[in-house]
């Protein structure tokens, strides 16, 4: 097992190499990058300023043209421009941001702690509630506790987060004015007590956690209880309460052990949340996080952060598929990877 582990911790490099590789010559070749548009800048400005008469040419000189290509690094061939932006991701580099004129690995650590935030509070109350509810989902199968609770995790889960979101906000923050209506902390935030910043961080968290646990919900509830009720049917079960087990012993020492197994599957994935998250979500509730920043960065070509946050979320799904690994062969000891 420690020799499959080892090859795949050093199949991460060259699968990132690929990713980065395909990214990196896409925002190459897309249409209206950041030289197109400090060229259109250029040409707006002039204009404005009256400096272009009617009918006069607005293109901009060739010294012009070549110091930009130079400053956004358009000036050397693909491969090249890449294998220096890999040299320099090497040694921590992960460039300047176009629109922030930031590090970038700044500009992404400054949103970092939101998204860890919200990824870690989700993780823990999905588990934490969809694991016992599917397991009592499995044992009182088809009777009105079931019914209930998946009409319930179904409308949930019919309902886009984001579009949930509005209506949250225009019911409990407008309406009601139970909870602010964006962003993460308010405004005087510095100013308050210790309980007061805990009781404003929970205030503002409120109603983003809604959108962000509706979807997860019905997904490991669901799973967990269709696993279980096989696993209950099973012949292994049904011998050990003939042997005398109790059920509940059968259920939590035999059952629900194997029914674990996907969830344990799954589970390495969602650690792509703790930075992710969902820019829809984001959007809506003024949350300066991770997945806000992946969409205004390619809304605005600024191809170093773009760059940046895909190495990241990479490196992140394929950790994230190691420790699935991982769990799975802690919950079963069955299994044993060559």
């Amino acid at each position: 097992m420690r020799d499959y582990f080892l090859r795949r911790f050093l199949l991460i490099p060259p699968t990132l190499l690929g990713v980065t590789i395909i990214v990196f010559a896409i925002t190459r070749l897309v249409p209206g990058g950041p030289l197109e548009r400090a060229i259109m800048e250029s040409q707006a400005m002039s204009t404005d300023g009256g400096s272009a008469s009617a009918g006069q040419s607005m293109a901009i000189s060739d010294e012009q043209l070549k110091a930009l290509e130079e400053y956004y690094g358009f000036d050397k061939p693909v491969l090249q421009s890449y294998v220096e932006w890999l040299g320099k991701v090497v040694t921590g580099d992960l460039g300047m941001s176009y629109r922030y004129n930031e590090p970038v690995w700044d500009v992404i650590s400054a949103r970092f702690p939101v998204s860890l935030y919200y990824g870690i509070v989700t993780l823990i109350i999905t588990y934490a509630v969809c694991i016992p509810l599917g397991i009592l989902k499995a044992i009182r199968h088809r009777t009105f506790v079931d019914t209930i609770s998946s009409v319930l995790i179904f409308i949930g889960y019919a309902i886009p987060g984001y579009a949930l979101g509005s209506l949250l906000i225009l019911l409990f923050a407008v309406r009601l004015d139970w909870f602010p209506m964006g962003g993460f902390v308010s405004y005087d935030f510095r100013d308050l007590t210790a309980a007061g910043k805990a009781i404003d961080i929970v205030s503002h968290s409120v109603l983003p956690l809604i959108c962000y646990l509706v979807g997860s919900f019905a997904l490991v509830t669901l799973l967990l209880k269709n696993h279980l009720m096989d696993n209950l049917a099973s012949d292994y079960i049904r011998t050990a309460i003939a042997k005398g087990v109790s059920f509940r012993k059968a259920v939590t020492g035999h059952a629900m052990r194997n029914s674990l197994i996907p969830i344990a599957t799954t589970f390495g994935q969602n650690i792509t949340l703790l930075v992710g998250g969902s820019f829809l979500i984001e959007s809506i509730f003024d949350i300066d996080g991770f997945g806000l920043l992946g969409l205004s960065s390619i809304l605005d070509r600024d191809y170093p952060v773009v760059m940046g946050t895909v190495l990241l979320a990479s490196l992140l799904l394929l950790i994230g598929n190691i420790i699935s690994d991982i769990l799975v062969a802690l919950v079963d000891p069955r299994i044993r990877f060559t």
